[in-house]
């Protein structure tokens, strides 16, 4: 069938090599107007190195391109989605299959990717996610994902058209918890990142990423997530790659951090989007708008637009009031 993704970036355009290795024919569509050039004549993405681009591979720069095609992948940043869907939107066939691979939360409205993605274009859309980091599927390592919608027909259709030897694709019908989970894990990598800058060591990480799948499942399960879900590839995997791997941006920029250099600065020597930082913001808001507790997010928060040093929300942090991990039952 005839694909678009939509944003090379470097998931984007291993998902676009991997859909044209799968026999899609497949049009990448790129913001960088500049780059266009260089990627058709050397088939060489800078933005995710190493790889090939397939010969038959199309990139184009026109909105236009989506037409015609029987799936859309939206893959930008989440900053600028928005926008972008409004401006491709009259173009995608009225019986596409749209697929938002985002992971992030809105600004300002709190709504999550696919939400946005279907405001603009007013498609029922799939959510693709995992533990997968675009250098790692490039070279097809064995990766899984999650292809999450209610509509389990739609579901089955992503996942047929991803699925491989490399690429294993579960379905679920928990949209919600698979978009949350990824868009939260990126606030926990960059906290665990400044835990690696501070010099701590496993320990302090292995309760880091427990206690904040903790909070990602408890604002979850308050906005109609399923609590398994943050159990699964869209969350616990997720959050495990994500932590722990030097190709995480949110690891390196929160180790940039822990170091002692300042968010912006930290921001700037990535040189590419940290999902991480504008995700705190949202999580944030929006934690506070369900009325659920999220420490940890709460810390990056205070950490990234506050001005307060890590060691700080650090020493915090570890002198809130004992608690249980979970309650108490009556056993037999």
């Amino acid at each position: 069938m005839k694909v678009a993704v939509v944003g090379s970036g470097a998931w984007g355009t291993a998902l676009a090599i991997r859909l044209q290795k799968n026999g899609h024919q497949v049009v990448l569509w790129s913001f960088e107007k500049d780059l266009i050039p260089g990627m058709r004549e050397n088939r060489v993405n800078p933005r995710l190195p190493g790889a090939v681009l397939p010969e038959g591979l199309e990139i184009s720069e026109e909105y236009s391109c989506v037409s015609g095609c029987q799936m859309v992948v939206i893959a930008t940043p989440s900053f600028p989605i928005r926008g972008v869907c409004r401006n491709v939107a009259p173009y995608i066939d009225k019986d596409a299959v749209v697929v938002s691979v985002v992971k992030g939360i809105e600004s300002g409205t709190q709504l999550r990717m696919s939400q946005v993605v279907e405001e603009e274009t007013n498609h029922k859309v799939v959510v693709f996610t995992g533990p997968s980091h675009a250098e790692e599927v490039a070279l097809e390592l064995p990766t899984g994902c999650v292809a999450a919608c209610d509509n389990r027909e739609l579901a089955e259709f992503v996942q047929k058209a991803f699925v491989c030897d490399a690429l294993r694709v579960y379905t679920s019908p928990d949209a919600v918890g698979a978009e949350l989970g990824a868009a939260l894990k990126n606030v926990i990598a960059l906290c665990a990142g400044v835990t690696d800058g501070l010099g701590y060591g496993d320990n302090t990480k292995a309760m880091l990423m427990t206690r904040g799948l903790t909070e990602i499942a408890r604002l979850g399960v308050s906005l109609g997530a399923s609590k398994e879900t943050f159990a699964g590839l869209a969350g616990v995997g997720d959050l495990i790659v994500t932590c722990t791997s030097m190709h995480s941006r949110n690891r390196r920029a929160g180790i940039l951090i822990g170091q002692g250099k300042n968010p912006q600065q930290a921001m700037e020597e990535m040189g590419a989007v940290v999902e991480g930082y504008y995700a705190a913001k949202s999580a944030w808001e929006l934690g506070k708008k369900q009325g659920v507790e999220m420490p940890i997010t709460w810390a990056a928060y205070n950490v990234l637009y506050e001005g307060v040093p890590a060691s700080k929300v650090v020493e915090t942090l570890l002198h809130r009031i004992p608690k249980t991990e979970s309650e108490y039952v009556d056993w037999l």
